[in-house]
């Protein structure tokens, strides 16, 4: 049987015509897209700013200015327990007993940066002579620029 009989009609297209419409723009992908490099950007932005760690509870300072984002600084931790009465330092998730432990790594850093700067955050409960100590000791790593990390309002 042909296709004329069978019902079906083939209406074959030339070259030359072009289609009926123009393909309208899609907009659900584009906010698809756009809620995605959101989430992203946020869940950036927030691991940057949230630097925290757990125990240090940092001191209150209102008149603080924020920092500037230096990629050549190192975070050192300083936490406190009252029931030893006694410090603890940690520098990328390692523990050092004593102020004096941490002179040799910095002094590497040092010679790896130069223009190397601390970030020093002690909890608001550390005794300021053990402080002084730590202080000591990135001076004697030869380090200068030492900065202290505070928080502007009190979570009570």
């Amino acid at each position: 049987m042909s296709d004329v009989a069978k019902g079906h009609s083939r209406k074959r297209r030339s070259a030359r015509e072009f289609p009926e419409e123009d393909p309208d723009f899609q907009i659900a992908p584009m906010i698809d897209v756009l809620l995605v490099l959101l989430v992203f950007f946020m869940s950036i932005s927030s691991t940057e700013v949230l630097q925290s760690t757990k125990g240090i509870e940092l001191p209150v300072a209102v008149n603080g200015r924020d920092a500037a984002k230096n990629a050549k600084q190192m975070i050192v931790n300083v936490s406190w327990n009252l029931i030893g009465d006694a410090g603890s330092i940690s520098i990328d998730d390692k523990a050092y007993p004593t102020p004096s432990d941490i002179i040799p790594l910095l002094k590497a850093r040092v010679e790896v940066v130069p223009e190397m700067r601390v970030l020093l955050r002690a909890d608001k409960q550390v005794r300021y002579s053990y402080l002084r100590e730590i202080m000591i000791a990135i001076g004697q790593a030869g380090i200068g620029n030492v900065t202290f990390s505070v928080v502007d309002k009190d979570k009570t």
